[in-house]
């Protein structure tokens, strides 16, 4: 990938770990807050590694960028989380170049997610690329990898039904209620949290269990009434929440903290009571299950979770793989003109300056030497050789490297940077 001078670091690396090797316990070690994101990036920046983007969801943690080995970006991730070298080592993947490639297709475009067809990474992705963007962190590289996803993912989205239904940890969450509670129109629901997940099971909930005593409760209490407002639901304040934990048949836990936010503490109730935690790290404690009334159900075993739906997600795989894969080519072919614009750039720099000497030399030569048709006619030739040289290490990508190797060494080509 050194040949392709798109960056100061040498290969294209993805390091991370998911929810396939990584239980959320695990994960959570490694989840980034919004600020660690930001810290992290900067770090990066003031590193020299000026090219990378990270993404941190329930179900994965993972970097993209450039650097001379994986170890440098794997180091960042420990020093801005919880987690360690060790345990990152016993769970993680690192994928260089092509592999990193492929690797950001799969993500990007739900096949490789917790449940399959859900698209939520692609808008985290996206989010990413900007925030990196912001900070001067993007090269041509990953902006136009980056579209390439979007682009496979709209025509996953558009060509098949791979997502046809509701897809996420919300969506499951709620199909879990369904299946295992009844006469759910009529239970107490809180939902503690209205961040994005937050948001989507709410939606979910409304449309599928069709239950007006549904209560919502955020720290910030403004956010959770601009949720509520929409499906005119209850709000109470964040000091309410032991009191309407008690009151509830149902608990949906959906924040964003670092450490548990629902202890046995804060439970006094004397029903029965299902708690379903959605949140990476997780931020219920697991010693509510030792109140005998109480069954708490984590994400990961949500996601586990297999209906004729998913079920019929699966046929459209083969058509999904085979739209990436034109996709990533038409990626790939891009890249291969990236590893030789330097060198068309050092070629048409040398012939212009031939020819400037030439024409010097003939003007001091010739009385009536006329500059301007002279110009245009070593110009549209200058412009011919080049697309006859252009054309053919487009068209030979199996001898370019030598190809390139001969035209810098016949024309005696100095280096253009990009």
């Amino acid at each position: 990938m050194e040949d392709y001078h798109i960056s100061r670091g040498k290969h294209f690396y993805t390091i991370g770990l998911s929810y396939k090797k990584a239980d959320a316990e695990i994960r959570g070690h490694f989840s980034l807050t919004e600020q660690a994101k930001e810290n992290l990036l900067k770090q990066a920046g003031r590193e020299g590694i000026d090219d990378i983007l990270l993404t941190s969801t329930c179900n994965r943690t993972e970097i993209y960028g450039f650097a001379e080995h994986p170890f440098q970006l794997i180091k960042l991730l420990c020093e801005h989380t919880h987690g360690t070298v060790e345990e990152f080592e016993k769970v993680a993947y690192v994928y260089k170049n092509k592999q990193a490639i492929t690797h950001m297709f799969r993500v990007g475009t739900g096949l490789d997610s917790q449940i399959l067809g859900d698209f939520e990474i692609i808008s985290q992705l996206k989010v990413a690329f900007v925030r990196s963007k912001k900070l001067g962190l993007v090269n041509a590289f990953l902006e136009r990898l980056v579209n390439a996803v979007i682009q496979a993912s709209k025509r996953i989205k558009n060509e098949t039904e791979i997502s046809s239904g509701a897809t996420s940890v919300s969506f499951a969450s709620v199909q879990y209620i369904l299946k295992n509670i009844e006469n759910v129109s009529d239970k107490n629901i809180l939902l503690f949290g209205t961040g994005k997940i937050g948001r989507n099971t709410c939606e979910n909930l409304v449309k599928h269990t069709r239950n007006n005593h549904i209560t919502l409760i955020n720290r910030t209490k403004d956010k959770a009434e601009k949720v509520a407002g929409k499906f005119d639901l209850i709000v109470k304040d964040y000091a309410d929440l032991q009191a309407e934990i008690r009151n509830s048949d149902i608990l949906i836990v959906a924040t964003g903290a670092q450490n548990p936010t629902v202890s046995k503490e804060l439970i006094y109730s004397k029903k029965d009571l299902l708690i379903l935690d959605l949140s990476i790290p997780k931020n219920v404690s697991e010693d509510v299950e030792e109140l005998p009334n109480v069954q708490l159900i984590h994400l990961d075993h949500l996601s586990q979770m297999t209906d004729e739906t998913l079920e019929r997600r699966k046929q459209f795989i083969p058509q999904a793989k085979e739209i990436i894969a034109e996709v990533e080519n038409d990626f790939n072919q891009w890249l291969e003109t990236r590893k030789f614009a330097p060198t068309i750039k050092a070629l048409k720099k040398k012939l212009r300056s031939m020819k400037d000497d030439e024409l010097d030399f003939q003007r001091k030569k010739m009385s009536d030497f006329n500059d301007e048709h002279a110009e245009i006619v070593s110009n549209r030739i200058i412009q011919k050789i080049m697309k006859h040289f252009a054309n053919h290490l487009k068209g030979d990508t199996e001898t370019t490297n030598e190809s390139l190797e001969l035209i810098h060494k016949v024309f005696q080509l100095e280096e253009v940077s990009k």
